[in-house]
Protein backbone atom coordinates (compact mmCIF):
# COMPACT_ATOMS: atom_id res chain seq x y z
CA UNK A 1 0.00 0.00 0.00
CA UNK A 2 1.59 3.22 -1.11
CA UNK A 3 1.05 6.48 1.18
CA UNK A 4 0.60 9.97 0.60
CA UNK A 5 1.41 12.72 3.16
CA UNK A 6 -2.17 13.17 5.11
CA UNK A 7 -3.19 14.03 7.98
CA UNK A 8 -5.80 11.22 9.57
CA UNK A 9 -8.35 11.82 12.58
CA UNK A 10 -9.51 8.08 13.63
CA UNK A 11 -12.22 8.03 16.07
CA UNK A 12 -13.53 5.10 17.85
CA UNK A 13 -9.68 4.05 17.98
CA UNK A 14 -9.91 2.08 20.52
CA UNK A 15 -12.46 -0.51 19.11
CA UNK A 16 -11.71 -3.61 17.18
CA UNK A 17 -11.39 -1.49 13.77
CA UNK A 18 -10.08 1.33 15.27
CA UNK A 19 -7.57 0.20 16.80
CA UNK A 20 -6.13 -1.97 13.79
CA UNK A 21 -6.66 1.37 11.55
CA UNK A 22 -4.51 2.86 13.86
CA UNK A 23 -1.70 0.43 13.84
CA UNK A 24 -1.64 -0.13 10.29
CA UNK A 25 -1.59 3.82 9.78
CA UNK A 26 1.90 3.96 12.31
CA UNK A 27 3.36 1.23 10.11
CA UNK A 28 3.10 3.16 7.14
CA UNK A 29 3.80 6.86 8.59
CA UNK A 30 0.50 8.31 8.30
CA UNK A 31 -0.12 11.55 10.62
CA UNK A 32 -2.56 9.70 12.59
CA UNK A 33 -4.63 11.49 15.82
CA UNK A 34 -6.14 8.65 17.39
CA UNK A 35 -9.39 9.66 19.29
CA UNK A 36 -11.44 7.10 21.69
CA UNK A 37 -14.40 7.34 23.43
CA UNK A 38 -11.91 9.09 26.32
CA UNK A 39 -10.44 11.20 23.98
CA UNK A 40 -13.31 12.29 22.10
CA UNK A 41 -16.91 12.26 22.44
CA UNK A 42 -18.54 12.04 19.33
CA UNK A 43 -21.67 13.46 20.40
CA UNK A 44 -20.56 16.55 22.11
CA UNK A 45 -20.71 19.34 19.30
CA UNK A 46 -18.19 20.89 21.41
CA UNK A 47 -15.74 18.18 21.75
CA UNK A 48 -15.94 17.71 17.71
CA UNK A 49 -15.33 20.94 17.00
CA UNK A 50 -12.11 21.09 18.99
CA UNK A 51 -10.64 18.11 17.70
CA UNK A 52 -11.02 19.64 14.12
CA UNK A 53 -9.41 23.02 15.03
CA UNK A 54 -6.90 21.25 16.94
CA UNK A 55 -5.74 18.59 14.25
CA UNK A 56 -6.59 20.19 11.38
CA UNK A 57 -6.93 16.65 9.66
CA UNK A 58 -6.67 16.07 5.90
CA UNK A 59 -9.52 12.85 6.67
CA UNK A 60 -11.85 11.41 9.08
CA UNK A 61 -12.06 7.79 9.33
CA UNK A 62 -15.22 7.17 12.08
CA UNK A 63 -14.83 3.85 13.25
CA UNK A 64 -17.04 4.67 16.34
CA UNK A 65 -19.79 3.53 16.83
CA UNK A 66 -22.90 1.73 19.56
CA UNK A 67 -22.64 -1.67 18.53
CA UNK A 68 -24.07 -3.40 21.28
CA UNK A 69 -27.39 -4.76 19.56
CA UNK A 70 -29.11 -6.20 22.25
CA UNK A 71 -28.90 -3.66 24.58
CA UNK A 72 -29.78 -0.98 22.01
CA UNK A 73 -33.30 -2.21 22.13
CA UNK A 74 -33.24 -1.09 26.08
CA UNK A 75 -30.79 1.96 25.29
CA UNK A 76 -32.19 3.78 22.59
CA UNK A 77 -31.34 6.99 23.47
CA UNK A 78 -27.67 6.34 23.99
CA UNK A 79 -27.62 3.96 20.50
CA UNK A 80 -28.81 7.12 18.71
CA UNK A 81 -26.78 9.67 20.45
CA UNK A 82 -23.55 7.71 19.10
CA UNK A 83 -24.71 6.34 15.80
CA UNK A 84 -26.89 8.84 14.23
CA UNK A 85 -26.10 12.54 15.81
CA UNK A 86 -22.45 11.50 16.15
CA UNK A 87 -22.13 10.91 12.45
CA UNK A 88 -24.10 13.99 11.87
CA UNK A 89 -21.58 16.68 13.99
CA UNK A 90 -19.00 14.89 12.60
CA UNK A 91 -20.00 15.37 8.65
CA UNK A 92 -21.36 18.68 9.68
CA UNK A 93 -17.31 19.69 11.34
CA UNK A 94 -15.97 17.51 7.84
CA UNK A 95 -18.19 19.82 5.58
CA UNK A 96 -16.86 23.15 7.36
CA UNK A 97 -13.14 22.02 7.31
CA UNK A 98 -13.60 21.00 3.97
CA UNK A 99 -12.28 17.31 5.41
CA UNK A 100 -13.91 13.97 3.51
CA UNK A 101 -15.55 10.94 5.64
CA UNK A 102 -15.19 7.60 5.84
CA UNK A 103 -17.87 5.80 8.01
CA UNK A 104 -18.46 2.39 9.19
CA UNK A 105 -22.06 0.92 8.66
CA UNK A 106 -23.32 -2.68 9.12
CA UNK A 107 -25.80 -4.88 7.00
CA UNK A 108 -27.87 -4.20 9.84
CA UNK A 109 -29.87 -1.46 8.08
CA UNK A 110 -30.91 -4.19 6.49
CA UNK A 111 -33.93 -6.96 7.63
CA UNK A 112 -32.51 -10.06 5.92
CA UNK A 113 -35.66 -11.25 4.05
CA UNK A 114 -33.89 -11.18 0.65
CA UNK A 115 -32.74 -14.04 -0.84
CA UNK A 116 -29.67 -12.27 -2.82
CA UNK A 117 -27.09 -10.82 -1.31
CA UNK A 118 -27.84 -7.30 -0.83
CA UNK A 119 -26.56 -4.02 -3.19
CA UNK A 120 -25.59 -0.73 -1.84
CA UNK A 121 -29.22 0.55 -3.22
CA UNK A 122 -31.19 -2.10 -1.62
CA UNK A 123 -34.11 -0.15 -0.14
CA UNK A 124 -33.15 0.16 4.05
CA UNK A 125 -35.03 -1.92 6.19
CA UNK A 126 -33.69 -2.12 9.69
CA UNK A 127 -35.54 -4.60 12.35
CA UNK A 128 -33.88 -3.29 15.71
CA UNK A 129 -32.96 -0.41 17.09
CA UNK A 130 -29.22 -0.48 16.22
CA UNK A 131 -29.67 -1.04 12.45
CA UNK A 132 -32.20 1.75 12.25
CA UNK A 133 -29.63 4.28 14.35
CA UNK A 134 -27.06 3.26 12.05
CA UNK A 135 -29.26 3.70 9.57
CA UNK A 136 -30.26 6.95 10.05
CA UNK A 137 -26.49 8.16 10.80
CA UNK A 138 -25.80 7.32 7.04
CA UNK A 139 -28.40 9.38 6.23
CA UNK A 140 -27.25 12.54 8.57
CA UNK A 141 -23.87 12.09 6.51
CA UNK A 142 -25.55 12.05 2.94
CA UNK A 143 -27.41 15.45 3.86
CA UNK A 144 -24.45 16.96 5.62
CA UNK A 145 -21.60 16.11 2.85
CA UNK A 146 -21.29 14.87 -0.56
CA UNK A 147 -17.18 14.23 0.19
CA UNK A 148 -18.07 10.73 2.10
CA UNK A 149 -17.81 7.15 1.79
CA UNK A 150 -20.24 4.94 3.66
CA UNK A 151 -18.49 1.49 3.88
CA UNK A 152 -21.06 -1.25 5.01
CA UNK A 153 -19.40 -4.48 6.64
CA UNK A 154 -20.53 -7.60 8.65
CA UNK A 155 -20.13 -9.72 11.17
CA UNK A 156 -16.40 -8.11 11.96
CA UNK A 157 -14.14 -10.40 14.40
CA UNK A 158 -10.65 -9.45 15.48
CA UNK A 159 -7.93 -9.25 17.93
CA UNK A 160 -9.31 -6.55 20.19
CA UNK A 161 -12.85 -6.23 21.82
CA UNK A 162 -15.68 -8.99 21.77
CA UNK A 163 -16.28 -11.24 19.07
CA UNK A 164 -17.75 -14.60 17.92
CA UNK A 165 -14.45 -16.44 17.14
CA UNK A 166 -13.34 -15.44 20.95
CA UNK A 167 -16.84 -16.67 22.05
CA UNK A 168 -16.70 -19.94 20.49
CA UNK A 169 -13.24 -20.38 21.48
CA UNK A 170 -13.85 -19.35 25.27
CA UNK A 171 -17.24 -21.92 25.11
CA UNK A 172 -15.62 -24.97 23.68
CA UNK A 173 -12.88 -25.55 26.32
CA UNK A 174 -15.61 -24.95 28.72
CA UNK A 175 -18.77 -27.16 27.78
CA UNK A 176 -18.98 -30.57 25.65
CA UNK A 177 -22.23 -28.99 23.95
CA UNK A 178 -22.61 -25.97 21.78
CA UNK A 179 -25.99 -25.03 20.18
CA UNK A 180 -25.45 -22.74 16.98
CA UNK A 181 -27.89 -21.31 14.55
CA UNK A 182 -27.50 -22.08 11.17
CA UNK A 183 -30.19 -19.97 9.23
CA UNK A 184 -28.29 -16.84 9.56
CA UNK A 185 -25.92 -16.71 6.50
CA UNK A 186 -23.48 -13.59 6.06
CA UNK A 187 -20.00 -13.39 5.31
CA UNK A 188 -16.70 -12.73 8.48
CA UNK A 189 -14.54 -10.09 7.80
CA UNK A 190 -11.42 -9.35 10.18
CA UNK A 191 -11.20 -5.88 11.77
CA UNK A 192 -7.31 -6.20 10.09
CA UNK A 193 -9.37 -6.87 6.67
CA UNK A 194 -11.11 -3.20 6.95
CA UNK A 195 -8.45 -0.98 8.52
CA UNK A 196 -6.25 -2.34 5.20
CA UNK A 197 -9.11 -1.46 2.81
CA UNK A 198 -10.03 1.94 4.87
CA UNK A 199 -6.94 3.42 4.07
CA UNK A 200 -6.18 2.00 0.71
CA UNK A 201 -9.46 4.53 0.56
CA UNK A 202 -7.88 6.58 2.13
CA UNK A 203 -5.38 7.19 -0.41
CA UNK A 204 -7.63 7.11 -3.14
CA UNK A 205 -9.96 9.98 -1.75
CA UNK A 206 -6.53 12.14 -1.35
CA UNK A 207 -5.63 11.81 -5.04
CA UNK A 208 -6.68 15.31 -7.09
CA UNK A 209 -10.13 14.28 -9.05
CA UNK A 210 -11.57 11.43 -6.76
CA UNK A 211 -15.04 11.38 -7.47
CA UNK A 212 -16.47 7.99 -6.86
CA UNK A 213 -18.29 8.98 -3.34
CA UNK A 214 -20.93 7.10 -2.17
CA UNK A 215 -22.11 3.87 -0.29
CA UNK A 216 -19.93 0.62 -0.76
CA UNK A 217 -20.41 -2.96 0.70
CA UNK A 218 -17.20 -4.81 1.96
CA UNK A 219 -17.07 -8.40 3.48
CA UNK A 220 -15.54 -11.31 3.82
CA UNK A 221 -16.02 -14.37 1.52
CA UNK A 222 -16.94 -17.01 1.31
CA UNK A 223 -20.43 -16.81 3.05
CA UNK A 224 -21.61 -18.84 5.40
CA UNK A 225 -23.57 -19.73 8.56
CA UNK A 226 -22.74 -19.04 11.77
CA UNK A 227 -23.07 -22.64 12.91
CA UNK A 228 -20.69 -23.23 9.77
CA UNK A 229 -18.42 -20.48 11.11
CA UNK A 230 -18.24 -22.04 14.65
CA UNK A 231 -17.49 -25.43 12.78
CA UNK A 232 -14.73 -23.82 11.45
CA UNK A 233 -13.23 -21.98 14.43
CA UNK A 234 -12.97 -25.47 16.66
CA UNK A 235 -11.97 -27.52 13.43
CA UNK A 236 -8.35 -25.17 13.25
CA UNK A 237 -8.30 -24.72 16.98
CA UNK A 238 -8.18 -28.72 17.59
CA UNK A 239 -4.81 -28.41 15.34
CA UNK A 240 -3.23 -27.35 18.47
CA UNK A 241 -5.09 -27.58 21.49
CA UNK A 242 -7.40 -30.60 22.46
CA UNK A 243 -10.78 -29.32 23.10
CA UNK A 244 -13.67 -30.70 25.10
CA UNK A 245 -16.19 -30.12 22.99
CA UNK A 246 -17.80 -32.90 21.28
CA UNK A 247 -20.84 -31.26 19.16
CA UNK A 248 -22.20 -28.24 17.50
CA UNK A 249 -25.55 -28.69 17.14
CA UNK A 250 -27.03 -26.50 14.31
CA UNK A 251 -30.47 -24.28 15.77
CA UNK A 252 -33.23 -22.36 14.32
CA UNK A 253 -32.88 -18.78 15.49
CA UNK A 254 -36.34 -19.35 16.89
CA UNK A 255 -34.70 -21.46 19.98
CA UNK A 256 -31.66 -18.58 20.34
CA UNK A 257 -33.97 -15.96 21.22
CA UNK A 258 -32.55 -12.65 21.96
CA UNK A 259 -33.75 -9.05 22.71
CA UNK A 260 -33.41 -7.61 19.18
CA UNK A 261 -33.70 -9.69 16.14
CA UNK A 262 -31.13 -10.42 13.55
CA UNK A 263 -31.09 -10.26 9.63
CA UNK A 264 -31.52 -14.16 8.56
CA UNK A 265 -29.52 -12.77 5.08
CA UNK A 266 -26.68 -11.17 6.10
CA UNK A 267 -24.85 -11.29 2.35
CA UNK A 268 -23.76 -7.71 1.20
CA UNK A 269 -23.14 -7.99 -2.99
CA UNK A 270 -19.42 -6.08 -2.95
CA UNK A 271 -19.14 -5.81 -6.76
CA UNK A 272 -19.54 -1.96 -6.03
CA UNK A 273 -16.41 -1.62 -4.36
CA UNK A 274 -14.45 -3.49 -6.55
CA UNK A 275 -15.24 -2.34 -10.22
CA UNK A 276 -15.15 1.43 -8.93
CA UNK A 277 -12.08 0.90 -6.19
CA UNK A 278 -10.27 -1.70 -7.23
CA UNK A 279 -11.21 -3.13 -4.19
CA UNK A 280 -11.72 -7.47 -3.77
CA UNK A 281 -13.32 -9.46 -1.31
CA UNK A 282 -10.76 -11.09 1.21
CA UNK A 283 -11.12 -14.39 2.42
CA UNK A 284 -11.55 -14.33 5.63
CA UNK A 285 -10.46 -18.07 6.70
CA UNK A 286 -6.98 -16.37 6.66
CA UNK A 287 -7.55 -13.97 8.77
CA UNK A 288 -9.91 -16.19 11.10
CA UNK A 289 -6.88 -19.14 10.72
CA UNK A 290 -4.44 -16.48 12.10
CA UNK A 291 -6.68 -14.90 14.81
CA UNK A 292 -7.15 -18.74 16.70
CA UNK A 293 -3.58 -19.41 16.94
CA UNK A 294 -2.72 -16.68 18.19
CA UNK A 295 -5.76 -16.65 20.40
CA UNK A 296 -4.34 -20.21 21.52
CA UNK A 297 -0.86 -19.10 22.07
Amino acid sequence: MKTYPMKLLVTGANGQVGHEIVTLAHQHAIEVCAMGKNELDITNAQAVWTAFETFRPDLVINAAAYTAVDLAESQPETAMAVNRDGAHLLAQSCATHGCPLIHLSTDYIFDGRQSTPYREEDPPTPIGLYGTSKWQGEEAIRVQLPHHLIIRVSWVFGWHGKNFVKTILRLARERESLAVVDDQSGGPTSADDIARMLLQVAEMCGQPGFSDWGTYHYQGAPTLTWHAFAEFIVATAREKIDLPVKEIRPIPTSQFPTPAKRPANSRLDCQRIHDRLGITQPDWRHAARALILKLLG
